[in-house]
């Protein structure tokens, strides 16, 4: 039975010229997202003062890490496509019920997390490392990083409620709040300012949960006085629906398992990097966190055409849906070309920031000159992904990234080690990310075969 009671002109993304609405709902997003980029980069300076083995440990604890954001991300992906379908067609009981079985689906990857932190943290370091400071810090940052998790998976949900329902300024002002909040603490809390004990790392740890936690509160706070759409949204609809779940899971899962293939690549290329020296590790924990400046901002967008191109496929609107793709895809590609000049002509003042060492420094270099040449072939790459998700494909993302990362990007980085060369490593990202475009091109070009180009015959 149809519950839509609404005009179908009211939202947003069914009537704004493309251009603009792009801009209304990516840059709130790319706003947040480089906020978080330089919280990451400040978290990063603030540790690498303490020492060179806790930068190490930072890239250590990352695979576990990603994975955590990974799931909250992927649990966000399937209920805003979802949501913003349902919005579409104006189902807002179906929205609803979308809205409380994410929130039931949230709390329970949490637990998950929770008991990770709490009874395997160490062991999981243990693996890589046996040197005592990196082990000891690093161990105890990976648990109360998860055993507090519950704060990100609540915070990125409710930002996905408000970015399916058009309120992406919302969105960026949570996101915000919670990345300064860290800047803030984090100095605070490792090197105990203000009369307070220096923690280290658990310090740094510290910050980044208490910013979580504030953030999901705001977001919480935020849906319930902006988003309108949900507005009859109550705990009835947290009641188990192996429909909506189904639904959920069908679009999430796919991005979670990419996110833990993802994981699997950063243990996988940390084990090789080990086998050079911690700084080859800290070099690649460096990288990801500069190369954050310009693949947040693209995640940014990536998430605004998730919303546009789910609720117009919803509405039945194919020009819409292309559009966003096209308009997205140009914006994307600037956004990783500024990235590829600023690692190719300024990497050493970027890696001035964190007081390398003269052999951190020459090794660093060459490996953001060498990895930033992927850039431009990520952008289109992710873009075109963003639609999978939208229509309901993920699996295609999952097959690509399975493709490029443990197929080609390990395999690659363990050859290219062979050569006794650590700065050959780096050319394995050029080499995945290049293997993964002729898939995405694809698995697009079937999409629009099978799920746009019919809805021409609709009209």
């Amino acid at each position: 039975m149809s519950t839509k009671t609404a005009a179908p002109g009211g939202n947003k993304m069914g009537t704004w010229p493309i251009g603009k609405l792009l801009v209304n709902m990516a840059l709130p997003l790319v706003i947040s997202m480089l906020v978080q980029a330089l919280y990451n980069v400040v978290d990063s300076i603030y540790v690498s003062r303490i020492s060179e083995s806790a930068v190490t440990a930072l890239s250590l604890a990352f695979p576990i890490q990603n994975l955590l954001i990974g799931c909250a991300t992927g649990v966000g992906v399937g209920v805003n496509s979802l949501l913003s379908k349902s919005l579409g067609e104006q189902n807002y009981e179906r929205a609803n019920r979308t809205a409380g079985n994410g929130f039931l689906l949230s709390c329970l990857f949490s637990i998950g997390f929770v008991i990770f932190g709490l009874f395997f943290a160490r062991p999981f370091f243990a693996t890589q490392t046996t040197v005592a400071e990196t082990l000891d810090g690093g161990s105890m940052y990976l648990a109360i990083v998860t055993v507090g998790s519950i704060g990100i998976f609540i915070e990125i949900l409710f930002e996905r409620f408000l970015q399916a329902s058009g309120n992406a300024f919302q969105s960026m002002i949570t996101q915000a709040t919670g990345a300064i909040i860290n800047i803030v603490l984090d100095p605070i809390l490792i090197f105990g300012w203000f009369g307070l004990p220096a923690m280290g790392l658990a310090g740094a740890a510290l910050a980044t949960v208490i910013g979580q936690w504030i953030a999901a509160c705001l977001a919480m706070g935020l849906n319930l006085k902006h988003n309108k759409e949900l507005k009859d949204l109550n705990r009835h609809h947290a009641k188990p629906d192996s429909q909506v779940i189904r639904s959920i899971l069908s679009i999430g899962v796919p991005s979670i398992i990419m996110v833990g293939i993802g994981s699997v690549m950063n243990f996988g290329i940390n084990q090789i990097l080990q086998g050079f020296s911690e700084t080859a590790t800290g070099v690649f924990g460096i990288y990801f966190k500069l190369q954050s400046f310009f693949f947040m901002p693209l995640f940014g967008i990536n998430n605004a055409v998730i919303s546009i191109v789910a609720f117009n496929y919803g509405a039945r609107n194919p020009d819409r849906m292309l559009k966003t793709v096209k308009t997205a895809a140009l914006a994307g590609l600037a956004i990783m070309l500024t990235g590829l000049a600023a690692f190719q002509l300024i990497p050493e003042v970027l890696l001035s920031l964190f007081d390398p060492s003269a052999e951190f420094m020459a090794m660093a270099v060459r490996a953001l000159r060498t990895i930033s040449w992927c850039f431009p072939v990520a952008a289109v790459c992710i873009i075109l992904g963003s639609t999978f998700q939208a229509l309901g494909t993920g699996i295609y993302s999952t097959i690509v990234s399975l493709c490029r990362q443990l197929v080609m990007l390990l395999p690659a980085a363990w050859l290219l080690s062979r050569t006794g060369d650590v700065n050959l490593v780096w050319w394995a990202w050029p080499i995945a990310e290049t293997s993964g475009l002729p898939m995405t091109l694809f698995f697009f070009l079937r999409n629009y075969r099978q799920k746009i180009k019919p809805l021409y015959n609709e009209a």
